[in-house]
């Protein structure tokens, strides 16, 4: 079943092409996104009291995240992320509903994030909750921010317990050369790929335009829970499978790299992943969300699109 949404109207700019948003009187927030009048509105600093995605301040939670990427970025190969995508496509780990794998998120703490160490359910529905006040006829997109994350159930014993620079983190593209935005880039000259003469080139293997569905993408959450969700026969449209798979792509959302290798397809998602980001990144707060509360509504998005029961 295929969903057709109406495309916000935005301003977006892919290797120097305009794509120009209608004159609106909504709020435009950074990136050229409406936002409904009196919507959220971003913080400033996050729950460490530093600005948000700040990578080199100085404290142990950042030194944390340093050594993270410096390991992610050194064992993250394509070798590697075809092994995982052949291993984790079986679908064979469980089979639960969309909710119980949320309640499973009670017990990780994402060790990439240097903005929040709460568990992350609580991250899932801070950003949901936050965008169903903004775009409150959009259901698709509220289920979409409580589901993105629960691929992060790959660090759990009973799905491999893997290590976190293998499920999570910001994410990138492997078989072409390592774009310097990606943050912490200097570690990427210990990864094997990195000497590969195939893979040293701006696209690699790839052609331009190719599409990001041909893009092999590091290993993690997104890609894990994408194959979830399409092979489950979800009825989430095209946008909020995108936003799913490459909400951590922050390199192409945030720094605009690799934008080469889109098709028309993504550069009309990439509005919403835009919209999405926003909430995903800025509703981080160590205000807790009454879990009990909002259980019913999201369960109710959980059986309009999807099955009772998922193959993980």
């Amino acid at each position: 079943m295929t969903i057709l949404i109406e495309q916000p109207a935005l301003e977006l700019q892919v290797e120097g092409n305009n794509v120009h948003a209608e004159e609106t009187n909504e709020l435009v927030l950074e990136g050229g996104f409406p936002l409904p009048k009196d919507g959220y509105m971003a913080p400033e600093i996050n729950s460490f009291g530093h600005s948000f995605r700040e990578y080199d301040a100085e404290s142990e939670r950042q030194k944390g995240v340093e050594e993270f990427y410096r390991l992610q970025h050194i064992n993250q190969t394509y070798d590697f992320v075809k092994r995982m995508r052949e291993e984790y496509g079986k679908l064979d780990k469980a089979e639960m509903g969309i909710w119980e794998c949320c309640e499973l998120l009670n017990e990780l703490v994402d060790e990439s994030d240097p903005d929040l160490d709460e568990p992350q359910i609580q991250h899932l529905l801070q950003s949901a909750e936050t965008i169903r006040k903004d775009y409150p006829n959009e259901d698709w997109l509220h289920l979409t921010a409580l589901i993105h994350d629960l691929g992060k159930i790959l660090a759990l014993p009973s799905f491999g317990e893997l290590p976190q620079w293998a499920v999570v983190g910001d994410t990138f593209p492997l078989g072409c050369a390592f774009d310097e935005s990606n943050v912490h880039h200097k570690y990427f000259k210990d990864n094997p790929d990195y000497k590969c003469p195939a893979y040293s080139t701006k696209n690699g293997i790839y052609t331009e335009g190719c599409g990001l569905d041909n893009i092999v993408m590091s290993w993690g959450h997104d890609d894990y829970m994408y194959m979830v969700a399409k092979a489950n026969g979800t009825t989430l449209p095209s946008a909020g499978l995108f936003i799913i798979r490459y909400h951590s792509f922050y390199p192409l959302h945030k720094e605009g790299a690799y934008t080469h290798f889109m098709n028309e397809e993504d550069v009309e998602n990439l509005k919403w992943l835009k919209i999405f980001n926003k909430y995903d990144l800025y509703s981080k707060s160590k205000v807790l969300v009454d879990v009990e509360k909002v259980k019913p509504y999201y369960v109710s998005l959980i059986e309009k699109y999807f099955p009772a029961k998922v193959r993980w």
